[in-house]
């Protein structure tokens, strides 16, 4: 979560459910072209958006889609909605004081959804391999007694996202977790299996419009990880 300045982004995406609220409203726009004016809005994983217009004094918080609070926020938006559905959803949170309260207190926890078994082993496996090295998904086939093709088609129907983007979304959720630890951007990069800082700062662009230079990575919660 960060609380502050809510600052200009240019196109991205990335793979959680994205709260954004602005005190003295915000302009949001979607990926066809759609801009509108809000006070919050609710955002849809791995779905183009971008801030036209920021805020001296905003949130954001991002929650992890299978988590119980990215169930909560996705059963109130669509992919296709766009983005007028995202400031709809945003609108009903603002217009209930207990939400974030309650909705941070279920961040982390499963949402509880059935997933095939070979995509949960995977899952457990996934955060030890990250610093290891090269995450190779035949290699983790056949730890899940599995063939590589089933395992990307089960992967990708159960998360959402295929398996290579989700290995890098993890990825940068550590380096992000490096970084506000207090690590240098090289060895957030090193640590979190990128190839460099400038690999690091172009996956970063590309899923949170800007360089890491530009975010408040401070605000990980260490104990509770991304909400």
């Amino acid at each position: 979560m960060v609380e502050g300045v809510v600052g200009l982004a240019r196109p991205h995406s990335h793979h959680t459910v994205q709260v954004i609220t602005g005190a003295a409203g915000i302009e949001i726009g979607d990926g066809q072209g759609g801009r509108v004016e809000c006070m919050a809005a609710v955002i849809p994983p791995d779905t183009v958006h971008e801030v036209v217009r920021g805020a001296a004094a905003g949130r954001i918080v991002h929650f992890d889609p299978e988590s119980v609070a990215g169930a909560r926020l996705l059963a109130m938006i669509s992919r296709a909605d766009g983005v007028g559905g995202w400031v709809r959803a945003g609108g009903e949170l603002c217009s209930d004081a207990e939400w974030f309260a309650g909705v941070e207190r279920s961040a982390t926890e499963l949402a509880g959804r059935d997933r095939h078994p070979a995509v949960t082993t995977v899952l457990t496996l996934l955060p030890g391999r990250l610093e290891a090295g090269p995450v190779r998904l035949g290699e983790l086939a056949r730890e899940a007694g599995i063939s590589e093709g089933r395992l990307a088609h089960v992967f990708s129907a159960d998360m959402g996202l295929p398996f290579r983007p989700y290995v890098r979304w993890l990825r940068m959720r550590l380096a992000i977790r490096f970084l506000a630890e207090g690590h240098s951007l090289t060895a957030a990069a090193h640590g979190a299996g990128f190839a460099d800082s400038a690999h690091l700062t172009r996956v970063c662009r590309g899923m949170f419009g800007g360089p890491p230079s530009e975010f408040g990575w401070i605000a990980w919660d260490v104990s509770r990880g991304w909400t």
